[in-house]
């Protein structure tokens, strides 16, 4: 590999600020910003407005809004049906 042409790889402190969640993430990410971690170091810090931790789909949320429109449909077809037969 040619020297002085690859960037940097290093931890990085990522901030989820929909949640407030730091991860530690190696990466090539270059910023101007830096934040005193837990273990004493300094990291470069870089915010970010939607993680693992907040995004839908890793939390389960999206799963239970679809549920719940499956099971609201299916209540409401039943519904509609149970009272059709009892009136008869």
């Amino acid at each position: 590999m040619k020297p002085e042409i690859h960037p940097k790889y290093r931890d990085v402190v990522f901030h989820d600020t929909s949640v407030d969640e730091y991860f530690i993430i190696g990466s090539t990410l270059s910023t101007s910003q830096t934040i005193d971690w837990k273990d004493g170091k300094t990291y470069p810090y870089f915010t970010v407005d939607t993680s693992s931790a907040s995004h839908p789909f890793y939390t389960g949320a999206q799963q239970v809004a679809k549920a719940e429109g499956r099971v609201a449909k299916f209540n409401q077809r039943f519904n509609t049906m149970s009272k059709g037969k009892q009136q008869t």
